[in-house]
């Protein structure tokens, strides 16, 4: 079976960026793995996220600060710094580099049961 020909993060990144990108790179029935990038995007003033599933996240280029609620500190994330981020831990982006592109990996996925494990 012919193999498809590798793919680069960091091609087809489009020059302006007015909304935030999302792709889903890989889904399976237990995780799905996003390439996000961002310019300069935050969570809108008052929203949280507050998701169903775990997220690991990692920061390939760019900068981008992560706020947890009842944290008073942001966390600021730099090319290479990752974090787990538990099911329904509500956080919010406070902001990402407006000067250059802020590429993460995000990969979502649920704790695996007794059930899922049969």
């Amino acid at each position: 079976m012919p193999q498809p020909p590798p793919t680069n993060l960091f091609s087809a990144i489009p020059k302006e960026i007015p909304q935030e990108i999302i792709e889903v790179l890989l889904k399976t029935p237990g995780f799905h793995l996003e390439r996000i990038i961002s310019a300069g995007q935050a969570t809108p003033p008052g929203e949280w996220y507050d998701q169903e599933t775990h997220e690991w996240v990692v920061l390939l280029t760019g900068a981008a600060a992560i706020l947890f609620e009842g944290e008073e500190r942001v966390r600021i994330l730099h090319p290479g710094d990752y974090l787990l981020i538990p099911a329904h831990c509500r956080h919010r982006v406070e902001w990402t580099d407006p000067e250059q592109k802020t590429i993460w990996l995000a990969l979502h996925f649920r704790e695996e049961t007794e059930e899922t494990q049969l």
